[in-house]
């Protein structure tokens, strides 16, 4: 059993094999920033700290290679990326393109139960922001969004945006704790507003907008401190 003091216990994870447990908890740390940019990682000491062996965990770090989550450096090293301006513009362009056409396709598909649990989750995130709580904002706002795109019924965008998320998730929790939550960009309100209308283009500008103003805020942040 992987020993994750982070997350806590969670029976589903627990009934994967071995592998599958190490990278959706390496994967979850890394979505929600408890590795920071620019940690190394290394098999010895993710092996230590989990509690597993070492063939599970190259796994685990060969896949989150793959989903962008980790970078390989060279010389066998590798770490949680540190993203440049360069990489912001181009994770903008992309965050807009597929999450706003996922937004578009939720819209013509939720029932208003749907659409009223995604309203409960945004009422714990607004506690969140008014308690600055930094980690009840990242997991609630991304349960929002992934709340908001489970129901698009489009699984290869929405695999990518997952992906997106991994690439960004440590450098949000920077901003997150040097910013504070109290002022962050939130168009989830008009997103609701315009999914109980059925105006899936209404949803879809709200996102864009949610996407964009977040990670500019991101990129002035980063720039500004490095």
């Amino acid at each position: 059993m992987i020993k994750n003091k982070t997350s806590g216990r969670n029976p589903d994870t627990e009934k994967r094999p071995a592998h599958e447990q190490v990278y959706h908890t390496l994967r979850e740390q890394i979505l929600f920033g408890e590795m920071v940019p620019g940690q190394p990682v290394t098999i010895q000491g993710l092996t230590d700290s989990l509690g597993v062996g070492m063939t599970p965990v190259r796994e685990a770090i060969r896949r989150l290679i793959s989903d962008g989550a980790l970078v390989f450096q060279g010389n066998r090293r590798v770490s949680v990326p540190i993203l440049s301006r360069n990489d912001i513009e181009q994770l903008i362009f992309a965050r807009i393109a597929i999450e706003s056409e996922l937004s578009r396709r939720a819209t013509l598909r939720m029932t208003e139960d749907e659409i009223d649990a995604l309203e409960a989750t945004d009422r714990t995130l607004d506690k969140a922001i008014d308690a600055g709580d930094v980690n009840g904002y990242l997991r609630q706002n991304y349960a929002f969004h992934a709340g908001l795109y489970a129901q698009a019924d489009a699984p290869v965008l929405s695999d990518l945006a997952e992906r997106l998320w991994l690439r960004f998730g440590p450098s949000l929790r920077v901003v997150c704790g040097r910013f504070g939550t109290q002022n962050l960009p939130d168009r989830h309100k008009d997103i609701i507003t315009c999914l109980r209308n059925k105006e899936a283009e209404g949803v879809a500008e709200a996102m864009a907008k949610d996407v964009e103003q977040g990670m500019e805020l991101m990129a002035d942040v980063l720039t500004r401190t490095s």
